[in-house]
């Protein structure tokens, strides 16, 4: 799964990298972005805009928001089938921005590390949203990060991965090129590209927003 990753870039490289508006005034770097937030995501009905959904997919039909907190992922795997999630694949598909995801290793010490691109790229993985309304009139956007099997990377930390877009085939996944294309962009990215180191316990709770848990403790995977 991906139950926690970071973003933590300057507006103006936010700019470059995804050619979207960012108002400055309510973004800011989060290095322990966790369920139940509000995020930076493009979505595709407004794909230059930087926009802010609660990470926790909330069915339009559910009759609270606490099930959001169940769907923070969705499986590539049967994306189609599921009902909380097949609409939203064919109609509302968003880019999640980040520079890096956290992994807990299934080792003795439940190791976390760091999971990026080489030379800390940023990198959008794939995300699908709803927009839900409450019984009093409140309005949640609301998102899931797909997961996929594991690249030879991965594979010595955890089971699943996020989907990680290759930049080319951002645009693609917004623009809706019909089911089959996006289905074959829900891949492992290639290891080679990324590097994962293991990181302090600290980003084990969500309030430790603090550029401290981005630091390595030990060597990286090779």
């Amino acid at each position: 799964m991906c139950g926690r990753y970071s973003f933590a870039i300057e507006d103006e490289l936010i700019k470059e990298r995804f050619g979207v508006t960012v108002r400055s005034a309510i973004y800011k770097a989060r290095y322990n972005c966790a369920p139940a937030q509000d995020l930076a995501v493009i979505s595709n009905d407004a794909p230059d805009t930087l926009r802010f959904f609660r990470w926790g997919l909330i069915p339009f039909w559910a009759k609270d928001a606490s099930s959001g907190y169940k769907m923070i992922n969705a499986k590539a795997e049967t994306i189609r089938e599921k009902p909380s999630f097949r609409n939203a694949f064919k109609n509302r598909r968003c880019l999640v921005l980040s520079d890096g995801f956290y992994e807990w290793k299934k080792d003795k010490d439940r190791t976390p590390y760091r999971i990026m691109m080489k030379g800390a790229i940023p990198f959008a993985m794939a995300g699908i949203w709803e927009k839900w309304g409450s019984p009093e009139g409140e309005i949640i956007h609301s998102f899931s990060i797909i997961t996929t099997g594991p690249n030879s990377l991965m594979e010595k930390i955890h089971n699943r991965m996020p989907v990680i877009l290759r930049n080319e085939d951002e645009n693609k996944w917004l623009r809706n090129p019909g089911e089959e294309t996006l289905l074959d962009l829900l891949r492992p990215y290639p290891a080679e590209l990324m590097t994962a180191y293991p990181v302090s316990k600290l980003v084990n709770f969500p309030k430790n927003d603090i550029p401290e848990i981005l630091q390595p403790i030990g060597e990286p995977l090779n």
